[in-house]
């Protein structure tokens, strides 16, 4: 069969590594695709939000299956566009795809459902919010309502911050039309742990574990990025934790979306805090989680490709999802300045080497082809990860091959995974 993959990120990579291991698939597309991806595909200079371009071509080379990665084409509509013209689509029709696309609507959603998340408030006033804000405990988080690059989150520790935030979000317009609403939010701790999960509507199979490190610098400082590195699985995830989850929040937010008339299919991503109170949710994502698929993928036992199609097909319940017995680590190899200003444009030496060695993957996010070689072209260049018995060995083998590539201006955090010294 033939199968397109929309995006040009390291998830796509990841997707088209796992899609070019099955043995139905006899042809790769990718719009638009990167240097890595063309590996696997042969990628077609066309944006994701280019839906009538992209129904064109799956049309022209006849393509049996298309697996959206990527969120703005996604909460957009495409899987709708594509089913339209009769094309078979992985991913959450538009009215489902809201679950990321509005974190009001999420929130609203765990609020009428009873699904443990954080108390909040919804605003499209900027004088309301501020007039809330003098009554908070802080810190307080103030999230951008709609799609914002996984940037729209501001932590606030005072008052004068969280009345910048506003400002920022709301009158400013930084994330653009992404701040017509704000969602405040109380403010969590506990750690933080990713579950990626395939839904067929009714059904849902959760996958193995992760945990992301959003912050650019060591030590969880700086700002946030789309991710620095991340690690599976979360050895804070255990069996307890899961099985609250299965009981009051997988489950719960299919049935949920059910309701609601927005059957969900695709991949749900939930980001979960474990407070002291239990597991709550802090978002939900309607795609694989980058670089949270970096780990997730390359474990999976599964041909993704029949558990693509049996959530579309509803019958994801005669799936029996597996995962190897280990572990992986990615760490992000991003350009220095991430994620304000930076150059591009550099050359990338040392590729080859992840040929020569077994468990060892370099996914791209940011790269491109000048002429025979494979340069910069974004802020997240590269996601390296291995593979090892345990997260220790995955955490050491990752970072020895981060050393085999060479960039100018190479940018990367030293403590992906270092939480798991203290688990």
């Amino acid at each position: 069969m033939k199968v397109l993959i929309v995006g040009s990120g390291g998830r796509e990579h990841a997707i088209a590594y796992c899609v070019s291991k099955s043995d139905r698939v006899d042809k790769i597309y990718c719009t638009p695709g990167n240097a890595g991806i063309a590996e696997y595909a042969e990628c077609a200079p066309i944006g994701a939000m280019e839906f009538d371009k992209i129904v064109a071509f799956a049309k022209e080379k006849a393509v049996d299956l298309v697996i959206v990665g990527m969120d703005d084409p996604l909460v957009g509509g495409l899987v709708d566009e594509l089913e339209a013209a009769g094309i078979r689509a992985f991913g959450p029709r538009k009215n489902a795809a809201i679950l990321e696309g509005s974190k009001a609507f999420s929130k609203d959603l765990m609020k009428k459902y009873h699904i443990p998340t954080a108390a909040y408030e919804n605003f499209t006033d900027p004088e309301a919010a501020l007039a809330y804000l003098e009554t908070a405990k802080f810190p307080i988080v103030l999230k951008a309502d709609g799609l914002a690059l996984g940037k729209g989150v501001l932590i606030c520790n005072t008052l004068e911050e969280a009345k910048e935030g506003v400002k920022t979000i709301m009158q400013d317009k930084k994330f653009g039309s992404a701040g017509d609403e704000m969602v405040i939010e109380e403010f969590m701790t506990g750690r933080e742990v990713s579950v990626l999960s395939f839904v067929d509507g009714n059904t849902i199979r959760t996958m193995t574990s992760a945990q992301d490190h959003k912050r650019a610098g060591d030590g969880d400082t700086g700002l946030n990025t789309g991710g620095m590195g991340t690690f599976s699985p979360s050895p804070f995830y255990t069996k307890e934790v899961e099985d609250f989850c299965n009981k009051y929040i997988y489950q719960a937010t299919v049935d949920a979306m059910k309701a609601e008339g927005r059957p969900f299919k695709g991949v749900i991503f939930f980001g979960l805090m474990l407070t002291e109170e239990g597991p709550k949710v802090l978002e939900y994502n309607a795609r694989f989680g980058d670089p949270e698929a970096q780990v997730v993928l390359p474990r999976m036992k599964n041909d993704i490709i029949e558990v693509a199609e049996a959530c579309i097909d509803g019958t994801l319940d005669q799936v029996d999802l597996q995962f190897e017995d280990n572990a992986a680590v990615c760490v992000v190899l991003a350009s220095d300045g991430y994620p304000v200003a930076y150059e591009k444009g550099y050359k990338i030496t040392g590729l080859e080497e992840f040929k020569k060695h077994e468990g060892y993957y370099c996914f791209h996010a940011g790269t491109k082809f000048d002429k025979d070689a494979i340069v910069t072209n974004g802020g997240r260049v590269l996601g390296v990860t291995a593979k090892g018995k345990d997260l220790k060995e995955a955490r050491a083998n990752a970072y020895a091959a981060a050393e085999w590539v060479k960039f100018d201006n190479k940018y990367m955090r030293h403590d992906i995974g270092k939480a798991i010294d203290e688990a």
